[in-house]
């Protein structure tokens, strides 16, 4: 599967920012699905991820109560609503996909596709 992400940007603090991330060449509800960001100098993170047919998410604790992901099968389409950014938000996202993990939370290590990042700079 190929993906493409997009809808990075600068953003001020408490801002909001939709990413979405689009797929091809496969069967997209076969995948698992997740948001990944890395910062400068740091390992890549889980953000948020979603099952095959999107009835379960699951988010880290910095995500919780403000992103939101979910997933479009018919589109294959993926995307993260991002409410109430921090600096620390402040990263490139990528949205990455598996066909054979179980489950909602992955590491990076887990995921076998990858789309090329989006920039994501909150600023105060």
């Amino acid at each position: 599967v190929q993906l493409q992400a997009s809808g990075g940007g600068l953003v001020q603090v408490g801002g909001s920012l939709g990413l979405s991330c689009a797929a091809s060449g496969s069967t997209f509800s076969n995948y698992v699905m997740g948001w990944f960001r890395q910062a400068p100098g740091k390992e890549r993170e889980f953000v948020a991820g979603i099952s095959r047919g999107g009835g379960s998410t699951d988010y880290a604790d910095s995500a919780k109560g403000r992103f939101t992901i979910w997933r479009d099968n018919a589109k294959n389409m993926v995307y993260l609503q991002m409410h109430s950014l921090r600096p620390e938000d402040t990263a490139v996202y990528y949205c990455g996909a598996d066909r054979f993990q179980r489950g909602t939370r992955f590491s990076s290590s887990e995921i076998s596709y990858w789309g090329q990042g989006t920039q994501v700079t909150v600023s105060s």
